[in-house]
């Protein structure tokens, strides 16, 4: 792994992603390093549930199935794997790669890293970790392993490791990691970078985008590419989009580096090709961010079809027959959504219907179980004409609730288990910052009066959201200087709130990054407790987004 350019390719973004993208990758053009991400929130309660069952799992199993028929081709084309599958259990992830390593006779030497399992300080936690930067996979890479398996360290640390390790970058190079740290966020969802989720998908063949690949220079610039051949594209849009994707203001915070956001520059480099430039570096925060997940108590749910006539007399009845039945047995929440999807005189059945939703949650199974499927089946043939329902209730699920806390760098152990089992305890960094909000300024000139159309938002504007425990981020970014004029002044956080009604009654942040034409908007609050207590429709917020691209503005004629 030697030249004055680093090819990173991911070939994860969640755990479930195309299984076949690791042998893609690896065959479809030259690699230095493979990444995977496997971990999210919800992730980690799921993989909390297998260790109950088994405290030799807790890892990403998928990802073993995927390096069993392509260990051998990452071996011979002297391609190193970086991947956080390692989930709550590294250590057994990294066993087994040996084991599979042995058995199909590829000699590679294995690496992990490990100290971000706290879950002894956060007693009724069913997994608490820290999220670590990507000093310990460097340290690992450095002693020559081949495949490095991490527990939860940030996304973007699957790059900016292996990248110091290439380069020989410290702590203080602060501008190249954090340049790292932006490469790393555009390749850490995958396909969200080379067309897939994207707003103005249209016009573009994104039926199987590529997994993209950043070339990442001694500096800490980069260029965001693809194999050659691949489907989906890259432009300056598609890495906007994943460059607002859960973040925040202009400080994006980590372990490693604070990267500013509003410094990163983008430009078209060819092709799908994306230059990264520009982007400033400073001290990380003193503290990590520790991601809680514990049970949070039990959920049922009931979908009602109500078709053809008389759609909200249907629903009041069944609404007020349930609740009777309940009484007093009424979990602590009760839900009810009504889903007008009919259409008048529909042609099939499922045209004519709608949809009437109820989800109930209590810390108690019982009140979420018997008592509310028992209520419902009872009711199949004294309530509404046509009663029926989506799927047989249930007996109701656990779910889980996620939190954040922060806890002192200096009292998390983060430690390299290098390639002969030696044990390297990574130290914190010397140079610390608190984050600090930037005030936002260089908003451009006012959109000039002039004659004006109710049309869609997304006619002119993209948006990408995404969820970060209980918040939502909504990032919105303009197609041209022109449009950015116009948004700036006219997305305010007021607009925001009368355009998606539901944020209303919530916190809504602004933040301005003029560099990308963009606004990221955090609306606190408004995923509940988090994606695994599913307390909303749409409960990771990847719609948001649509949404607000859906609601109709009076827009410049000009610019439409």
């Amino acid at each position: 792994m030697t030249g004055p350019v680093l090819r990173v390719g991911n070939a994860s973004g969640f755990y479930g992603d195309r299984f076949d993208a690791v042998r893609d990758m690896l065959t479809g053009g030259p690699l230095d390093v493979l990444t995977g991400d496997y971990l999210a929130e919800l992730t980690m309660l799921i993989l909390g549930r297998d260790r109950l069952k088994d405290p030799r799992l807790g890892y990403a199993r998928t990802f073993l199935k995927q390096l069993e028929e392509s260990l051998g081709l990452a071996h011979e084309r002297g391609v190193k794997i970086v991947t956080n599958a390692g989930g709550l259990n590294p250590a057994a992830l990294a066993d087994a790669v040996r084991e599979l390593a042995d058995r199909v006779g590829v000699p590679v030497k294995v690496a992990h890293v490990e100290g971000d399992e706290l879950a002894g300080r956060f007693p009724g936690a069913l997994s608490a970790n820290a999220y670590l930067g990507g000093a310990g996979i460097a340290a690992c890479l450095r002693a020559g392993a081949d495949v490095v398996v991490t527990g939860r360290v940030t996304d973007a640390a699957l790059v900016t490791g292996p990248a110091a390790a290439h380069f020989g970058w410290g702590e203080d190079d602060l501008d190249a990691l954090a340049g790292a740290v932006v490469a790393g966020h555009v390749l850490e969802c995958g396909t969200q970078a080379t067309g897939g989720n994207y707003a103005f998908f249209s016009g573009h063949d994104v039926r199987r985008p590529g997994f993209p690949l950043a070339e990442i220079h001694a500096d800490g610039t980069s260029v965001i590419t693809k194999h050659d051949g691949t489907g989906g594209f890259v432009d300056v849009g598609t890495v906007t989009a994943q460059l607002l994707y859960e973040t925040g203001g202009a400080r994006y915070a980590g372990p490693d580096v604070t990267a500013r956001l509003d410094t990163v520059r983008l430009e078209q480099d060819g092709p799908d090709r994306v230059r990264i430039s520009g982007v400033r570096g400073e001290a990380p925060p003193p503290t990590l961010k520790v991601g809680l997940n514990r049970i949070g108590g039990w959920r049922n749910e009931v979908v009602f079809v109500l078709t053809g006539l008389d759609i909200e007399a249907k629903a009041r009845l069944v609404r007020d027959q349930l609740e009777d039945a309940l009484g007093k047995h009424r979990p602590a929440e009760v839900r009810w959504e009504l889903a007008r999807t009919e259409r008048a005189d529909g042609d099939t059945e499922e045209r004519a219907s709608a949809y009437l939703r109820l989800v109930v949650r209590d810390s108690d199974a019982e009140k979420v179980g018997r008592a509310v499927s028992g209520a419902a089946v009872e009711l199949a043939l004294g309530s509404y004409p046509g009663f029926h329902v989506t799927a047989p209730p249930g007996k109701g699920a656990p779910y889980g609730v996620f939190e954040a806390e922060h806890i002192d760098a200096a009292e998390v152990t983060h430690t390299a288990v290098l390639p002969d089992g030696r044990q390297v305890v990574i130290p914190t960094p010397v140079r610390t910052r608190a984050v600090e909000v930037v005030v936002d300024g260089g908003l451009p000139e006012p959109w000039p009066d002039g004659p004006r159309r109710a049309a869609p938002l997304g006619l002119i504007a993209g948006a990408r959201s995404g969820d970060k425990g209980g918040d939502a981020n909504v990032g919105v970014w303009a197609r041209s200087d022109d449009a950015w004029r116009w948004l700036a002044h006219e997305l305010t956080v007021e607009r925001f709130r009368a355009l998606l009604p539901e944020t209303a009654e919530l916190t809504v942040v602004r933040h301005v990054l003029p560099n990308l034409r963009a606004l990221n908007f955090t609306v606190e609050g408004i995923l509940g407790e988090g994606v695994a207590a599913q307390a909303r429709f749409d409960p990771q917020g990847k719609a948001l987004g649509e949404w607000l691209r859906s609601r109709y503005v009076d827009i410049p004629e000009v610019l439409l």
